[in-house]
């Protein structure tokens, strides 16, 4: 198992990255979670995944251990593949996947591509105890999942716009973080297109 590389990314996309270690190159898939703590960087140090079929073998980069360990916790889950879960990690953050599994959200779930009703409930049942167990519980339960819906309406409504999805993700963050008792998303969007300018 390869853990994590270490080099210079020397291509770069949304869903997969070239890292350059000592000379080798490695192809490496990630979720557009890990594209934008990563889209400003030359080197990097990336957490590993590598998926091994008969006829292939895929490796996953993930930017924090975080993302790696759920990454690995949802694709333990039947019906659940290596691509639907960087697909979750793509659609939402690895924060938002554990509110919603400890919330048992499968609407929230639901909403991503690939993944149905079923599938949703099956990620609950299969993963709230591990996710508690291992994140503590407390900081993910004291998370308002109101505030996961302002943020998430702001995203949608600003991508509909034509702002780039992980552009916008990281506005809303930056601005969130400083902010995190706005309560109305017009306001959140006001300020996102404000640092636009």
């Amino acid at each position: 198992m390869i853990a994590y590389l270490n080099g210079l990314i020397t291509h770069k996309t949304p869903t997969y990255i070239y890292v350059d270690c000592n000379g080798v190159g490695y192809h490496v898939n990630i979720s557009l979670n890990t594209y934008t703590k990563l889209e400003s960087l030359t080197k990097i140090k990336i957490f590993t995944y590598l998926n091994i079929k008969e006829d292939e073998q895929s490796l996953f980069g993930f930017f924090d251990d975080e993302e790696r360990s759920l990454f690995v916790l949802l694709i333990s889950v039947s019906g659940v593949g290596v691509n639907t879960a960087r697909v979750i990690l793509s659609y939402m953050t690895p924060e938002e996947v554990k509110v919603a599994i400890i919330h048992e959200n499968a609407f929230a779930l639901g909403k991503v591509k690939g993944i149905g009703p079923k599938t949703a409930k099956r990620i609950i049942l299969d993963l709230k105890d591990k996710v508690i167990k291992e994140t503590g519980g407390e900081q993910v339960i004291l998370l308002s999942s109101e505030s996961n819906t302002i943020r998430n309406e702001a995203l949608s409504a600003l991508i509909a716009l034509g702002f780039p999805k992980p552009v916008v993700e990281k506005q809303i963050k930056s601005i969130w973080d400083k902010n995190p008792d706005i309560e109305q998303v017009e306001d959140l969007i006001k300020q996102v297109l404000k640092q636009m300018n």
